[in-house]
């Protein structure tokens, strides 16, 4: 699997492993219905605690990113996946505003912050044609 945890991270195991995968959903390396490893599986795969895991994937599935069954495992949402409704803009906006407030204050320009942006968009929405330099 594609998942690479930064153990010394500020930002939480879990909430790496959902934004991986919510990202290997984006990206299409993961599609819907697809089956996901087991709790114990994807724990024992990564180093991790299985609780680690497990939370992840219960967050994903309050957000409507995954399924959970008894039978069936693990899945990714079959059919839609959730929306971009205005709750999701309120968060987007909440979550972006220090990250534009430090850009702008450590002088980055507004077009150079735009481009970073569309240019992550575009590394997830197409992997295979990334090239050049990561932001």
């Amino acid at each position: 699997m594609f998942i690479e945890l930064d153990l010394q991270s500020e930002v939480p195991i879990y909430k790496q492993l959902a934004d991986q995968l919510i990202e290997g959903i984006a990206s299409g390396k993961l599609s819907s219905g697809q089956p996901l490893p087991s709790v114990r599986t994807l724990a024992a795969d990564l180093g991790i605690n299985l609780h680690t895991v497990n939370k992840a994937y219960q967050a994903l599935k309050q957000e409507g990113f995954l399924e959970i069954h008894r039978k069936q495992g693990v899945i990714v949402q079959p059919g839609s996946l959730p929306s971009a409704d205005e709750a999701f803009r309120e968060r987007l906006r909440r979550d972006l505003r220090p990250l534009a407030a430090e850009s702008a204050a450590r002088g980055m320009s507004e077009d150079e912050l735009q481009e970073l942006l569309l240019s992550l968009y575009r590394q997830i929405q197409n992997p295979s044609s990334q090239g050049g330099t990561s932001p």
